[in-house]
């Protein structure tokens, strides 16, 4: 795919492009927790979108997208939303370059990729990141990483209109191979933790659904949790966020809360917990016990925060039967997308081969499953094989 990439530049642009690969993301465990200040456990993963990008010179952007086979051109006198909904990615990452007050060229780029879209792997900030980081590197704005995630963070709120915490971003900025990375969504410090799945793989299992109530129950969830955080705020004034909430704190006053309410801020409250007591695990290199906090995880999102829906549980449930298998959980906003598992390699085959009988049988859907592997996080592409770069 980037001898193709870099040939399709060469064929419209001419001029020897900087090339750069820009990952998906998995999250590992702590789910929803991020936009409540908590704790987060992702990695890069070799899903990727590449970019050949080169000045051109003028004061414009000409961009072709490859997987769709499509071009655009803008003017970057004016930046602003456009009609064709790829390229606000791109628009909204050129859009927060100039607002920060570095000056940008006009440039070409042609960008695709293999992460499956729809399946909550990020795509998005993949595109928002490789670009901010082709663009940094080739007119050499020496902006700083966590800036370029802050950034891509921002293209997403202003110009896709997604209101994303900040994981997806930094897990595709920060991803380093073969380690998780924990997160702390409030003070943005982080540490890795390795990730030792020599005899293990992560294989997700992408329903092929998307329910409707995705967008309208996460912002309905974020204002479950708001509400929780205000009533404990009563009695406990240095509460900021779910975060600063503990089990027996919400045990206290559980009589005040609306039952909804409550589990909700259970949920977030014992997910966080389970994130420091998951990396504990690593550091003991203690997998099993890992895995079993995933399948925790996913029991508080099917019944305390009811984001799961009949094709996540399926698969979750069918995985934790299976002896291969040490944890598995909904990855994601929830209501479709994947389930992520951890199998063991000697399994692995006859777990994939299971889960697509079953779930064909079941919901007479055919599943995908993707085997990932952990890996760096956005870079240059400098030494490959047969292509001179």
């Amino acid at each position: 795919m980037i001898h193709d990439i870099v040939a399709k530049f060469k064929e419209f642009y001419g001029p020897q492009p900087v090339v750069v690969r820009s990952p998906g993301r998995v999250n590992l465990i702590g789910e929803h927790t991020d936009y409540n200040n908590g704790f987060v456990l992702p990695a890069a993963i070799n899903k990727e979108i590449y970019f050949a990008v080169a000045p051109n010179n003028s004061n414009t952007c000409r961009v072709y997208s490859f997987d769709l086979n499509e071009h655009a051109e803008f003017s970057l006198n004016q930046v602003k939303k456009s009609d064709i909904d790829w390229a606000n990615y791109l628009l909204g990452v050129i859009a927060q370059i100039q607002k920060a007050g570095y000056p940008l060229p006009g440039f070409d780029v042609v960008f695709g990729g293999n992460i499956p879209i729809g399946a909550g792997l990020s795509s998005s900030a993949a595109v928002e990141c490789g670009l901010a980081f082709g663009l940094n590197h080739i007119f050499q704005l020496n902006i700083d990483k966590f800036d370029l995630v802050k950034m891509g963070q921002k293209a997403e709120h202003e110009f896709a209109g997604v209101m994303s915490g900040i994981m997806d971003q930094f897990a595709n900025t920060f991803g380093q191979k073969n380690h998780v990375v924990k997160l702390d969504c409030r003070s943005l410090a982080y540490q890795y933790y390795p990730f030792d799945i020599s005899d293990y793989r992560i294989v997700l299992c992408d329903t092929q659904v998307k329910h409707a109530l995705a967008s309208s129950e996460y912002n309905t969830r974020r204002q479950e949790c708001e509400a929780g955080v205000a009533l404990l705020q009563k009695h406990h004034p240095e509460v900021q966020s779910l975060r600063d909430v503990t089990e027996e704190m919400l045990a206290t006053h559980e009589q005040e809360f609306d039952p909804t309410i409550y589990k909700r801020c259970r949920y977030v409250v014992q997910e966080n917990n389970r994130v420091e007591a998951a990396c504990l695990d690593l550091e003991n290199s203690d997998l099993a016990a890992f895995g079993q906090k995933m399948f925790a995880s996913h029991q508080g999102l099917q019944h305390d925060y009811e984001v799961s829906c009949p094709e996540l549980d399926f698969l979750a449930d069918l995985a934790r039967q299976d002896e291969a298998v040490l944890g598995a959980r909904m990855m994601g906003g929830g209501f479709g997308g994947c389930t992520i598992n951890l199998v063991k390699l000697s399994g692995l085959e006859a777990f994939t081969q299971k889960m697509t009988d079953a779930y064909q049988q079941q919901f007479n859907i055919t599943l995908k499953t993707y085997v990932a592997e952990i890996v760096d996080g956005t870079g240059l592409v400098e030494k490959l094989e047969g292509l001179k770069l």
